[in-house]
């Protein structure tokens, strides 16, 4: 028995845990949970817990439904918002076949698999992620439009206070369970929070989003209101994304960062910056999965809809941050385009993919953007060479059918799953007949 385990196991005695939640992740980014007795974690750790995985979204065929959810000790941690009566902990899990080989269903086994491949290469890929989401009232009805719970903008501090004193509370759980918060605020979106996470390697901060997703709901639902990670929610108001800075480490060394380079960055941070520009294309239904994603993209507000990088220019989809003096360590890029809905296991390894590609092939950069690419005419782009990220998600369902780098890094199971579970969301939306087309078209004939 290692460590780690021998760690956990005394943990639960000591502190009178009860039970201990198994958390795992499906295909479309769901959080999953099983709940076992303490008595039982000896022999999960050791063989694993049978489940169907037939059940859950992706995973596998009826024929084939026999699979191991086995707990990942470095993962433990006490759920604080239990109270004070009998303790409850949790896991992530890594999911095995039945010969305990890893399930090719497995989101969190496709980013293992990509980031051994980084590591291969003598990378270490860190990523921070900037996480939007709104807060509205509680009470709304299928169909209706809810209401957000301040009417206040970027960065203000209303004297309500509402989303001031559900940060607080949800920052004191995050960091007591050991996920560092660097900053939080009032986004521009009535009711719209940001909290931005410490970075970490990617591994461990895709387990990290979906616990800051459960515990962010989680907290609302004690303060009476409700907490939505919906791309574009409101059409009048700015979506919420998930920028994510991303970097790339050969041991403790940035191997973005060159001194006296044009904005510091190396040969190797301008092939992975082309790497991600070339295909973001055939990664965008992946980074920006629902239907709903695309309004936030298509809708201005600081959301890029082109391919292109800028130095501090926030309507580029890659974005430089401005060099500090003598933290070389702190170069890297922000990838603007992904939303705070995706899965993040995913979205880490077709990003991480796509950069790799671009490092490994000796992709050129091109020029960067220096203008307001919204404010571009439709001309002015193309003389540009600035293409348009798909604007449905019909269009990026066929840009990911066609990608290689995607079918390869997401393997054949999870790339065929995801691409007709989007094929059939993207049939249903199209289906719809909208209030917009009731309002616009009903009255004249």
């Amino acid at each position: 028995m290692d460590k780690q385990t021998e760690f956990v196991l005394r943990t639960i005695e000591e502190r009178d845990i009860r039970f201990v939640r198994l958390w795992f992740t499906d295909v479309l980014g769901m959080l999953k949970s099983v709940s076992v007795a303490p008595a039982e974690l000896e022999g999960a750790f050791a063989e694993g817990i049978g489940f169907d995985g037939s059940a859950i979204e992706g995973f596998a065929r009826v024929a084939e439904s026999d699979m191991l959810i086995k707990p990942d000790p470095s993962t433990f941690q006490v759920l604080p918002w239990r109270g004070e009566g009998a303790g409850v902990a949790r896991m992530f899990c890594d999911i095995l076949m039945p010969d305990g080989t890893p399930s090719y269903a497995d989101p969190r086994h496709v980013l293992k698999r990509t980031l051994a491949k980084a590591a291969e290469l003598g990378f270490t890929f860190y990523t921070h992620p900037e996480i939007e989401f709104f807060l509205v009232e509680q009470g709304f009805g299928r169909g209706e439009v809810p209401t957000p719970i301040d009417e206040v903008g970027y960065f203000d501090h209303s004297p309500h206070g509402a989303s001031y004193d559900f940060r607080r509370e949800a920052i004191t759980i995050l960091e007591a369970m050991g996920i560092s918060v660097e900053f939080s605020h009032h986004e521009g979106g009535p009711g719209q929070q940001e909290i931005d996470l410490r970075y970490a390697d990617a591994l461990t901060m895709a387990d990290n989003i979906m616990t800051f997703r459960l515990v962010i709901k989680e907290v609302a639902l004690e303060q009476g209101v409700y907490a939505t990670f919906m791309p574009k929610p409101f059409a009048a108001h700015p979506g919420s994304g998930m920028h994510t800075h991303v970097s790339l480490f050969e041991g403790d060394r940035n191997a973005f960062y060159e001194a006296g380079a044009k904005y510091q960055l190396s040969k190797v941070a301008r092939s992975f910056m082309a790497g991600l520009l070339r295909h973001a294309p055939e990664f965008t239904a992946v980074t920006n999965q629902w239907v709903n994603s695309y309004k936030r993209l298509s809708g201005g507000g600081e959301a890029p809809a082109y391919v292109c990088w800028g130095h501090q220019n926030s309507s580029a989809m890659l974005r430089v941050p401005m060099y500090k003096p003598n933290k070389g360590n702190s170069t890297r890029m922000e990838v603007r385009s992904i939303d705070s809905a995706t899965n993040p296991y995913l979205a880490f390894a077709v990003i991480l993919a796509a950069g790799l590609k671009g490092v490994e092939e000796g992709y050129e950069l091109p020029v960067e953007a220096q203008d307001d690419v919204w404010a571009l005419t439709e001309p002015e782009r193309r003389a540009l060479g600035i293409d348009p990220l798909p604007t449905s998600l019909g269009q990026a369902v066929q840009a990911m059918e066609r990608s290689e780098l995607v079918a390869e890094t997401l393997g054949e199971h999870v790339f065929d799953f995801f691409l007709r579970n989007k094929r059939a969301e993207w049939a249903d939306y199209r289906s719809q007949v909208t209030p917009f087309e009731l309002n616009r078209y009903l009255p004249v004939l």
